[in-house]
């Protein structure tokens, strides 16, 4: 059972996130509009559902995870050519909520994106995590974490369906690369989320 004051800081923060969101649909109404264009504050939202990836029985989570991503592009990368791309990341936030009272996780990190022609696109990003999940084994059900604090990867394989939205399929996965010694079960989940673009 995950703690109350975990499940309400991942609630806040997911509500601060889309106040945030909010805020940029009116701006860009108002640049529609005519009025003063200003720079966007996100480069991009995604939403979607996860769920678990790895069906072990100490890894098995129960559930979907309601997932959350906003990117930054502080240094341009989508015009970014060649190694450039790979000097220019973007920034990603992002977080999982469970459905299910498994683990819940922020993380943020850096994103790489490559255009395959005019529609698709992949990614891969690294950064960490913080969660609310079990540390040690407790003779139940994990995953059993060993840190609060994890490192985060994901790659993801996406359709762009118009110039604003997107379709994008995607594994993470969370561990401490056995720097907590043990255990190290991990967050391993996979899913779909619909993006938008500003």
């Amino acid at each position: 059972m995950q703690s109350i004051t975990g499940s309400n800081l991942f609630r806040s923060l997911a509500a601060a996130t889309f106040m945030l969101i909010a805020h940029q649909a009116q701006a860009a109404d108002t640049a529609s509009a005519g009025g003063p264009l200003e720079k966007p504050i996100f480069d991009e939202a995604r939403f979607g559902a996860l769920v678990a990836a790895d069906k072990t029985y100490t890894n098995d989570e129960k559930g979907a995870f309601i997932s959350g991503m906003v990117f930054f592009d502080p240094w341009d990368h989508n015009n970014a050519q060649g190694f450039e791309k790979f000097i220019r990341p973007r920034i990603h936030v992002g977080g999982d909520i469970s459905t299910a009272g498994e683990a819940n996780q922020v993380y943020a990190g850096f994103s790489w994106t490559v255009p395959l022609g005019q529609y698709l696109f992949v990614e891969a990003g690294f950064g960490g995590s913080l969660n609310d999940g079990k540390l040690e084994m407790d003779g139940g059900r994990g995953p059993f974490l060993g840190c609060h604090t994890l490192f985060h990867e994901y790659v993801a394989a996406g359709v762009n369906i118009t110039e604003n939205w997107r379709v994008v399929g995607t594994l993470s996965h969370s561990s401490h690369a056995n720097l907590c010694g043990e255990p190290n079960n991990g967050l391993t989940r996979g899913g779909v989320m619909v993006g938008y673009k500003f």
